[in-house]
C-alpha cells in the first residue's frame, strides 16, 4: 500500500495545484477576496503532499520493494543504504518528482512567508507557480509514474548504474534542482510582476533571496559534479564541454546576470527590464536543460536516456512555458517605467556590462551545445564542438568579464570618473602587471589565455578586497563580505584552472610489481595487484606507494571495479592531495606478461578550482544571510514604529 498511498498522495497534490492555479486566476480577475484568501493555504497544503509522495518513494527504495518497476530498474537489495537513498532521484521518474517536490515547497514556502509583496503580485506569483507544477504533475502521472507496479515480482532489481554509486549521488543532483526550482521561483515572481504591473523594488527584494539561494545551490552542484567527474571518470580531466556539464552551465551564467540585475533594481531602482528578461532566460536554461538531460537525445555518462515520447513532451512544456513567458515579456516590457538613471561609468554600468557578457558567453555556450544536436535532426550528420571552440570562443570574453568585476565594486553608484577610478584601481592593475612580468620571466610554455588568467587572478585577488579598504570592519554590511568572499572564490579558481591548464604532466607506462615510476619529484612504487572486495563489487586493487621528493611515504591504492548486479567495470582513481597540487593514479587493464597499464597525472595546485568553487558559493551564503537580516531589523523597527503610532 505504501506505493499506492504515494500515488494517490501525488494526485492530491496535482489537484491542488489545479485549484491553487484556478484561485489565483479566477481572485485576481473577479477581485474576489474569498479566493485570494484561500490560496495560501491551499500552496501549503499542496507542499505538504507532494512531499509525502515523494518521502514515501524514498521509504520504497530503502526497503527495497521490488514490486515497483522503478525499484527493480535501479536498485538492488545489496545496495548499501546509502546508495538505496540516493538513488530515488538517480533515475527519471524519481528525479522529476525531487524536481516537482521542492517546487511544492518553494510555493508552500512563498505562501507561509511571503508578506512583503503587494497582495495581488503575491497571488499572480503563486498562481504562477502553480501552472508551472502542473506541466510537471501532469508528465508524471501520464508518462513517468514514479509508483508503477510491476507482475510478476522480480527476485531482485537491476541495480544502479555503477558511476552513479558514489556520495557524489547523494549531494550533487539535488544541489542542481534546488537551484533549478529557485530560478523557476523567480520566474513566478517575474510573472507575477509583469501581470499586476508590479514592477518595481518591493518585487526585487521578495524575488532576491531566491535568485540568490539558487545561484548558490547551483554553484554548489556544478562544483561537486565537476570534481565528481574528475575523480570518478578516470579521464583526469575536470571539465570537459560536455553537453549535460554545459546545462547546468548555462542557467548559472543567466543566474548569475540576474543576481546583479535584480540587486540593482532592489537597491537603485533600476535595470527593470533587465531583471524581467533575465528572469525569463534562466529559467528557460533550466528547462532547456532537463530537455537535454532526459529527451533521450543526447549519449552522456550522466544523461538520463529515455524514450523520445517523454522528451516530446518536455518539449511541449518547454514550448508552453517559455513562448509564453516571451509573449507576456513583449506584450509588458513596454509598460514597465523606467527605472532610475545611471551614468555610462558607474557601478551600475560596470554591471551591466558584466549582463552583456555573460549574455554572449551564454549564447556561445548555448550555440555550440545545441547545433550538432540540430544539424543531426536535420541532416543526420554527426558533429562535434568540444573543448576547443568552447575555449577558443569563451576564453576571451571570460577573462573580460573578469576584468569587468574586478573594476565594479571599485565605481561609485550613479555616476563616477574614469580618473577617479583609475586611482582606486591603481593597485590591482600593479598587482596585474608584476604577477604578468613573472610569469614571462620565468615559466615557459604556456598558452595566452592561462598566462593572462594567471596575471588577471592576481589582479582579481587585490581588488576584491578593495570594498574593506578604509571601512570600519565590524560595522561593514554582511553582504558585503559575502561579495568580497565571492570574487576571492573566483580568483582561487581562475588560479587552479590556468595552473591545471599549463603544468600538468603525465605519464603512460605499462608497469608490473617491483617497477618504480617518477613523474615530476614523485616516485612511485608499484608494488602488488591484489583482489578485494567491496558490498556489491569485486576489484583488481594496485598496491602503491609514492613520495614527493625526501618526503613521506604514502599508500595509494587505484582499482578496477566490476560491479555483478550490473555486469560493469569502472576505474577508481587514487588521489593524494598536497598544498602545491594532487597526484592522480588510474590502474588500466593487465596484459598476459603481467604488465597493468598505469596512468598518471600531477596536477599542480588543481584543487583551487574546486575550493574557489566552495569560497563562491560561501560568499553568496553570507550575501543571503546578510540580506535577510537586514531586512528582517528593518520589518521589525517599521513594525515597532506602526505600533507606536
Amino acid at each position: 500500500m505504501i506505493a499506492e498511498t504515494g500515488l494517490i498522495a501525488l494526485w492530491l497534490a496535482a489537484a491542488l495545484a489545479l485549484l491553487q492555479f484556478a484561485l489565483g486566476a479566477i481572485g485576481l480577475r473577479a477581485g474576489r477576496d474569498d479566493y485570494v484568501a484561500a490560496i495560501r493555504p491551499v500552496a501549503i497544503a499542496q507542499g505538504l503532499f507532494v512531499s509525502l509522495s515523494f518521502l514515501l518513494l524514498i521509504w520504497l527504495f530503502l526497503r527495497s520493494d521490488m514490486s515497483v518497476r522503478l525499484v527493480v530498474m535501479n536498485s538492488a537489495s545489496v545496495k548499501p543504504w546509502l546508495y538505496k537513498f540516493a538513488g530515488t532521484w538517480g533515475n527519471h521518474e524519481g528525479s522529476m518528482l525531487l524536481w516537482v517536490t521542492v517546487m511544492g515547497l518553494a510555493g508552500a514556502f512563498i505562501a507561509f512567508f511571503e508578506r512583503s509583496l503587494r497582495q495581488n503580485t503575491l497571488v499572480a506569483t503563486l498562481a504562477a507557480q502553480a501552472f508551472i507544477s502542473l506541466g510537471f504533475y501532469a508528465f508524471l502521472l501520464i508518462s513517468s509514474n514514479p509508483f508503477e507496479r510491476i507482475f510478476p515480482i522480480p527476485k531482485d532489481g537491476q541495480g544502479l548504474n555503477p558511476l552513479l554509486q558514489d556520495p557524489g549521488l547523494a549531494f550533487h543532483p539535488p544541489t542542481l534542482y534546488f537551484g533549478y526550482v529557485g530560478l523557476s521561483v523567480a520566474f513566478s515572481f517575474a510573472v507575477g510582476a509583469m501581470i499586476t504591473r508590479d514592477v518595481g523594488p518591493a518585487f526585487a527584494k521578495a524575488m532576491r533571496p531566491w535568485v540568490l539561494g539558487a545561484w548558490i545551490f547551483l554553484t554548489l552542484g556544478i562544483t561537486a559534479g565537476s570534481y565528481w567527474a574528475y575523480y570518478e571518470l578516470g579521464w583526469g580531466g575536470w571539465w570537459f564541454w560536455d553537453p549535460v556539464e554545459n546545462a547546468s552551465l548555462m542557467p548559472w551564467l543567466a543566474a548569475t546576470a540576474l543576481l546583479h540585475s535584480v540587486t540593482v533594481l532592489a537597491t537603485r531602482d533600476g535595470l527593470r527590464a533587465w531583471t524581467l528578461m533575465l528572469a525569463v532566460v534562466a529559467f528557460s536554461m533550466s528547462m532547456i536543460g532537463t530537455f537535454l538531460v532526459r529527451s533521450g537525445i543526447l549519449t552522456s555518462v550522466h544523461a538520463f536516456a529515455v524514450d523520445p515520447e517523454r522528451g516530446s513532451f518536455i518539449l511541449a512544456l518547454l514550448a508552453i512555458y517559455i513562448g509564453g513567458a516571451m509573449a507576456l515579456f513583449a506584450l509588458r516590457v513596454g509598460t514597465v517605467k523606467e527605472g532610475s538613471r545611471f551614468e555610462l561609468i558607474s557601478r551600475e554600468g560596470a554591471l551591466v556590462a558584466n549582463n552583456l557578457l555573460l549574455s554572449v558567453i551564454l549564447a556561445l555556450v548555448f550555440i555550440g551545445t545545441l547545433y550538432p544536436l540540430l544539424v543531426e535532426a536535420v541532416t543526420g550528420e554527426k558533429l562535434s564542438v568540444g573543448p576547443p571552440y568552447f575555449n577558443l570562443a569563451t576564453g576571451p570574453l571570460a577573462l573580460l568579464l573578469v576584468v569587468v568585476m574586478a573594476a565594479g565594486p571599485l565605481l561609485r553608484w550613479r555616476r563616477d570618473n574614469a580618473k577617479a577610478l583609475l586611482n582606486r584601481i591603481s593597485i590591482p592593475v600593479l598587482a596585474f602587471a608584476a604577477a604578468l612580468f613573472a610569469l614571462v620571466a620565468f615559466t615557459t610554455g604556456m598558452s595566452i589565455l592561462a598566462l593572462l588568467g594567471l596575471a588577471l587572478a592576481a589582479g582579481v585577488a587585490v581588488a576584491s578586497f578593495a570594498p574593506l579598504w578604509n571601512r570600519n570592519l565590524r560595522r561593514t554590511p554582511l553582504h558585503t563580505y559575502g561579495m568580497v568572499i565571492a570574487h576571492f572564490g573566483i580568483a582561487v579558481a581562475l588560479v587552479g584552472m590556468a595552473c591545471e591548464s599549463s603544468f600538468t604532466e603525465e605519464r603512460l607506462v605499462a608497469a608490473q610489481p617491483g617497477d618504480e615510476i617518477a613523474i615530476n619529484d614523485w616516485k612511485l612504487n608499484f608494488q602488488a595487484i591484489e583482489p578485494v572486495a567491496g558490498p556489491n563489487w569485486t576489484a583488481l586493487e594496485g598496491r602503491m606507494t609514492a613520495q614527493y621528493g625526501d618526503g613521506p611515504m604514502h599508500e595509494i591504492s587505484p582499482q578496477n571495479r566490476m560491479f555483478a548486479s550490473a555486469q560493469t567495470q569502472t576505474s577508481e582513481a587514487a588521489l593524494l592531495t598536497r598544498w602545491n597540487g594532487q597526484l592522480y593514479v588510474v590502474l588500466g587493464e593487465g596484459d598476459s606478461a603481467g604488465r597493468w597499464q598505469v596512468r598518471i597525472w600531477w596536477k599542480p595546485f588543481v584543487p583551487l578550482i574546486w575550493f574557489g568553487g566552495i569560497l563562491v558559493a560561501l560568499g553568496g551564503l553570507l550575501a543571503m544571510f546578510g540580506r535577510l537580516r537586514r531586512g528582517y531589523k528593518h520589518r521589525k523597527q517599521r513594525e515597532f514604529a506602526e505600533a507606536m503610532l
